[in-house]
C-alpha cells in the first residue's frame, strides 16, 4: 500500500521568478516533522541548492545556495512561524546577490494515522526548474525524517 502523495504545480511569471509547489506525506507526528523544518542548519540535507547554514538571531540565517555551478550568499529570514501549521522564509539582500531572490512557505496536516501531509511552495530568480527541485527537495525531506 503506497501512503505517499505527491502534487506538482509549476509557473514562471514576468520577472524572471518561478514558482512551484508539491506535497508529500510523511510517516511522522506532525510535532516531529515541524520542528525539522525549523532546524534551518540541517536545511542543506535535503535542500541541496542549499550548501551551508549559519544561525545569526532567532529570525536569521546566512546561507550559501549554489545554483549552475555559482555560488551565492543570502540571508534567510524567518517571516512567519505558526506552530504545527506554518513556516515561511524569503532571502534578504545582503548586498552581494542583489538580483536573486527566493520565498518558500511550507505547511502542515495532521493525518489520523500520525503521519503529516507537508506542502511545501517555493518561488525563485535563480533559475532552474523549480518544480523537480521541489520534488527532490520533499522526497530527500522524507527519507531524512523517516531514516531518524
Amino acid at each position: 500500500m503506497k501512503t505517499e502523495q505527491h502534487e506538482d504545480n509549476s509557473t514562471h511569471t514576468r520577472d524572471g521568478m518561478n514558482a512551484a509547489e508539491g506535497s508529500i506525506v510523511v510517516k511522522a507526528p506532525i510535532a516531529c516533522v515541524y520542528r525539522r523544518w525549523l532546524e534551518f542548519e540541517d536545511y542543506p540535507k535535503f535542500i541541496t541548492a542549499i550548501k551551508r547554514v549559519r544561525k545569526l538571531d532567532e529570525s536569521h540565517f546566512a546561507a550559501v545556495l549554489g545554483f549552475n555551478g555559482k555560488q551565492h550568499e543570502a540571508t534567510l529570514e524567518i517571516m512567519l512561524r505558526i506552530p504545527e501549521r506554518r513556516l515561511a522564509w524569503r532571502t534578504i539582500s545582503n548586498g552581494h546577490s542583489l538580483d536573486h531572490l527566493a520565498a518558500g512557505v511550507v505547511s502542515f496536516a495532521a493525518r489520523p494515522d500520525t503521519s503529516t501531509c507537508v506542502n511545501f511552495k517555493l518561488t525563485s530568480s535563480f533559475g532552474g526548474a523549480v518544480s523537480r527541485r521541489i520534488d527532490q527537495y520533499l522526497h530527500n525531506f522524507k527519507k531524512l525524517i523517516e531514516a531518524s
